[in-house]
């Protein structure tokens, strides 16, 4: 899990099912029950980030998986189709 440098800590009341829940799923991914409820946090948060977030949302999607059309396969699309276009143009009237 990643260290924070800018920590707050804070006190929270859980119920005591789901504080021993949570304890337990802690351990079973070798994670301290802080990383696990920040982990849990994070992805809650992102689940339900307003459509004003749209840009952070796009941004993120483009770092994780890279510019559309930026693979290999869509270049040489691109390549093949603007010749294609360049040497029919000379033949329009």
């Amino acid at each position: 899990m990643t260290r924070y440098t800018n920590i707050m800590k804070t006190a929270i009341s859980l119920p005591t099912d789901l504080f021993h829940e949570i304890d337990a799923k802690a351990r079973a991914l070798r994670l301290s029950r802080s990383g696990l409820l920040t982990a849990a946090a994070r992805e809650y948060l992102a689940r339900r980030r307003s459509t004003e977030d749209a840009t952070v949302l796009w941004n993120e999607a483009i770092d994780k998986g890279g510019q559309p059309g930026s693979d290999p396969a869509a270049a040489a699309l691109r390549r093949r189709s603007k010749a294609v276009v360049r040497s029919t143009q000379g033949k329009r009237r």
